[in-house]
């Protein structure tokens, strides 16, 4: 490299270049590779927080028990209980961490970009539909749990709340992290808490094929799991919290997954973890981490966007009938399809491309 910069400098002055220029243009060469291993460290900082952190936190909390410092995690795990239940209370997000400058370069190694296409009045409340799931959600995560795509200025007065799994807020360290971004539990107790205790303005994000799309997802496949998942619009109906349906161009083309067959063994362990665990094992690969040659675990640099829909108003019913979750549920199928068949050839699908709904 240092021969190669030389030589650039050598050859700049040597067409009659000033040397003022030619440490500009080797300024901007350097500042530029800078910034791609800063893009770099701050997907895979969220790729080992995603895979390893909250086992690694517990793990360490224990060994510091056995330690001389033990006081220090005791009282840890005595704030622990004290706070156990404020993830189901809608969490404790930090706009400071929200707008960390690691997320800017987590955005611009993809880059992922978020479309807004109606505006949301603040006086309501919504739960966002996201699809696909993809292998981590990366789009979801950057776009609603950080503002580095800008989802405080486009929709000024929202606040959004990503759904996960609620065993995440049960790992040490790792619940505080994601709560600091504005991640709650994917259960009933919370989302009924922030549509019902937490005034208006509120939107939760939820992703709603789940584990069982993650299965699923592969480069170059746009499908989504979602004939069967009706509890989003039932608690929807008994809110009355408008539906809002988000698809994400590129979701999908970031890993690479060994697909099972139904019926193969294979299948059958992904399924009964997650009946039994929440989450199904997939077996994928991204990129290395010092080539895009290799297999690694950093995704690939492919464009995200995430367009988010018109708003679907719904009523509040307090005890909705399957009539009433099977009409809101058609009506919101209905609307993502039309999302998707709008804005697929913008975003590099054809013409042809069909969302298969499973």
């Amino acid at each position: 490299c240092k021969r190669n910069f030389i030589s650039f400098i050598c050859l700049s002055l040597g067409t009659g270049s000033n040397i003022l220029s030619a440490l500009q243009d080797l300024f901007w060469l350097l500042k530029s590779k800078v910034e791609k291993q800063l893009q770099i460290i701050s997907v895979l900082q969220w790729v080992l927080t995603f895979l390893i952190m909250g086992i690694a936190c517990t793990l360490i909390l224990m060994y510091i028990l056995c330690t001389d410092c033990w006081a220090i995690a005791a009282l840890y795990l005595a704030w622990l209980v004290f706070d156990w239940n404020t993830p189901k209370k809608g969490g404790r997000r930090s706009q400071w961490v929200r707008n960390w400058a690691i997320w800017r370069y987590f955005r611009d190694y993809f880059p992922i970009r978020l479309v807004k296409t109606h505006n949301l009045l603040t006086t309501r409340n919504y739960i966002f539909g996201y699809h696909p799931h993809g292998i981590m959600g990366l789009g979801a995560f950057c776009n609603f749990s950080t503002e580095a795509t800008g989802v405080g200025q486009k929709f000024p007065g929202i606040r959004p709340y990503l759904a996960t799994l609620a065993g995440n807020f049960r790992m040490p360290i790792l619940r505080d992290y994601l709560m600091s971004g504005g991640i709650c539990p994917v259960n009933r107790d919370s989302i009924d808490y922030i549509l019902s205790k937490n005034g208006s303005g509120n939107a939760i994000i939820i992703v709603v094929g789940g584990a069982a799309e993650s299965l699923n997802c592969t480069p170059g496949k746009n499908s989504v799991t979602l004939k069967n998942r009706k509890g989003f619009v039932k608690l929807a109906l008994r809110h009355g919290a408008d539906l809002v349906p988000v698809y994400s161009f590129g979701e999908n083309e970031v890993y690479k997954q060994v697909i099972f067959e139904e019926g193969s063994w294979g299948r059958w362990v992904q399924k009964k973890f997650q009946k039994h665990i929440g989450f199904a094992p997939c077996i994928f690969h991204g990129r290395g981490l010092f080539s895009s040659n290799t297999w690694g675990l950093l995704p690939y640099s492919k464009p995200i966007t995430t367009v988010v829909g018109e708003p679907i108003t719904i009523p509040k019913i307090d005890n909705p009938s399957q009539q009433d979750v099977d009409f809101y549920h058609s009506m919101y199928v209905d609307s993502l399809i039309k999302l998707f068949d709008k804005y697929k050839s913008r975003f590099g699908l054809p013409e042809t491309e069909v969302l298969e709904v499973n």
